[in-house]
């Protein structure tokens, strides 16, 4: 496995842009593939969740590709096969959107049960009922969900827990239904407003996204388009800690502030000094934390998955915080941040962190995307070097890491592995995979 070597105790000074959304990219490239026509995503991230998309539309029949302004083209009109493969979607939970995708293009869809981060028991119930109250038949059988419906019908649908995958998924699915598709307790992260946006440029009719109550109208065609994707509100989230951990002053560019109206609050109570305008955000720091107390929260409220990053935040941060996580089990990288001296205790759904005065570098590894991102953040506020395992998984979600750190100012090193250079390697052959297919 690939490793990432940082020594902490530098700060923090200059700028970095934010990468486009993975959360926003998964299920646009997969609506994209509804259409006949070519439609051109930009501002898509390089990391591996968006290779695997990728991967599995073409396995399924879609046009796609790379350009050579990193831009993927996806044209649906070759899809005819309604089997996603199982060695790409056990690999990532958003692949599960083709389900929508194919019960919306084929009429039937054969897709793995998902994989993705080891984060407790995410069933895909949710998906299942929806699909079915859409006119689907639906069964599991072999560790597959098979799902049929030669037309599916508009309803009223209630999410339960304001599911942001359910959400996307029935929208997706909806996009050409008959008649009208009523999400009510809808989730209303910015993720979902900008599918819904992708979707209307389309020609789909989608209202009311960002609030709890969605209604779709389907329509019978969608068509091509260009569109650029939201800023990844969770990698400019887990940079505002590493700065704050570390100290400095750092600038993050291409960001929309109001997507981080909680975290950002919750900063400034910690004793970090935030400016923002449109479209950026300064973060200083004197390494000075105070401890406060998080209750994570569907949007607006505070993310879970920042959860992680913001506990070892606090591990360092004078007095005790009490973190309560109210959507998944995520405390499994509690024992990681320990090896590095943190003093926290895990009471159910709930972490109290003791500050202490500082951390040290230990070999650590990622059990999950958002808590390498917490190693990271610890590592970069530690004395000594922190040796993190599993790099792969910090692939999925958080693009040119390494290159960002780097730049600054961090002292930082990646060591690549086998597995590490083949992901570039494939990213090379979907940039070139259209003239590939041009020369047959």
């Amino acid at each position: 496995m690939a490793h990432l070597i940082i020594r902490g105790g530098n700060p923090l000074y200059g700028e970095i842009s934010v990468s486009g959304s993975k959360n926003s990219a998964m299920p646009i490239l997969t609506a994209a593939a509804l259409s006949d026509e070519e439609s051109i995503i930009d501002n898509v991230p390089r990391d591996t969740s968006v290779l695997t998309i990728c991967l599995i539309l073409r396995s399924l029949g879609a046009e796609v590709y790379m350009d050579d302004k990193g831009r993927i083209h996806v044209r649906g009109a070759g899809i005819n096969n309604h089997s996603a493969p199982y060695d790409l979607v056990r690999r990532e939970r958003g692949s599960f959107y083709t389900a929508g995708l194919l019960l919306g293009r084929l009429g039937c869809a054969e897709v793995p049960l998902p994989g993705g981060c080891a984060i407790g028991s995410r069933p895909v119930d949710f998906h299942i009922r929806g699909f079915q109250q859409l006119g689907a038949e639906v069964t599991i059988e072999h560790g597959y969900v098979k799902a049929s419906a030669p037309q599916l019908r508009g309803t009223s649908i209630f999410i339960n827990r304001s599911s942001v995958g359910t959400t996307i998924n029935l929208m997706i699915a909806a996009a050409k239904a008959e008649g009208v598709t009523i999400l009510e307790n809808a989730a209303k992260e910015p993720e979902v407003v900008d599918l819904a946006i992708f979707l209307n440029s389309m020609g789909a009719r989608v209202r009311g996204a960002g609030t709890d109550v969605i209604r779709i109208e389907g329509v019978k065609e969608l068509y091509g388009t260009e569109y650029g994707i939201i800023c990844d509100r969770i990698e400019a989230g887990t940079y505002l800690m590493c700065a704050a951990v570390a100290g400095g002053e750092v600038l993050l560019k291409d960001v929309v502030p109001e997507h981080l109206r909680s975290p950002i609050l919750k900063l400034m109570e910690a004793g970090v000094e935030i400016k923002e305008d449109n479209s950026s955000i300064l973060v200083r720091s004197q390494r000075k934390l105070k401890a406060c107390d998080v209750e994570t929260a569907p949007y607006p409220g505070f993310p879970t998955d920042l959860q992680q990053p913001f506990v070892a935040l606090m591990s360092t941060a004078e007095g005790t915080s009490v973190i309560r996580e109210t959507i998944f089990d995520r405390f499994r990288y509690v024992d990681e941040l320990r090896r590095m001296g943190a003093d926290i205790r895990v009471e159910h759904d709930t972490a109290i962190v003791r500050g202490v005065e500082q951390l040290s570098g230990a070999p650590v590894e990622a059990t999950d995307l958002r808590a390498g991102a917490a190693l990271v953040v610890a590592a970069l506020g530690a004395v000594g070097e922190t040796r993190i395992l599993g790099l792969e998984i910090l692939d999925r979600g958080y693009e040119g890491l390494s290159e960002k750190l780097h730049a600054l100012g961090a002292d930082v090193v990646r060591e690549e592995s086998p597995d590490s250079v083949s992901q570039k390697i494939t990213f090379a052959a979907l940039r070139l995979s259209k003239e590939v297919d041009q020369d047959g």
